[in-house]
């Protein structure tokens, strides 16, 4: 049980620095078969924001911006930040615009 745990952090980890890679390549990186593989992506999924694609440049991926063990703001902080940003100019609006574009969860794209 401890080594898929540790095979499973270690793939975030990757992914974490790649942002993507194919489960064959993964498969073949952790020594596990791409059935393992796409199990372990399957578990992950429910956890961390990574997500597979079929076909050409397809493969599996992890969120623009996500980074593990970062926090991120609560949509309540995000929306009273955005209130604030409305009576700011200059350089305190850049200043709160910047902490919001680093500490707001990223997204998936649709």
């Amino acid at each position: 049980m401890k080594d898929t745990v540790e095979r499973r952090m270690k793939i975030i980890e990757v992914l974490c620095v790649r942002r993507h890679d194919t489960i064959k390549n993964l498969a073949e990186e952790f020594n596990v078969s791409e059935r393992t593989l796409r199990y372990d992506i399957g578990i992950l999924e429910c956890s961390y924001p990574i997500y597979t694609i079929q076909g050409r440049g397809g493969g599996v991926h992890i969120i623009e911006g996500y980074r593990l063990g970062m926090k991120y703001l609560s949509d309540e902080q995000v929306e009273l930040l955005e209130r604030i940003c409305s009576g700011l100019v200059g350089k305190d609006l850049k200043i709160l615009k910047d902490i919001l574009t680093t500490f707001k969860k990223p997204q998936l794209k649709k």
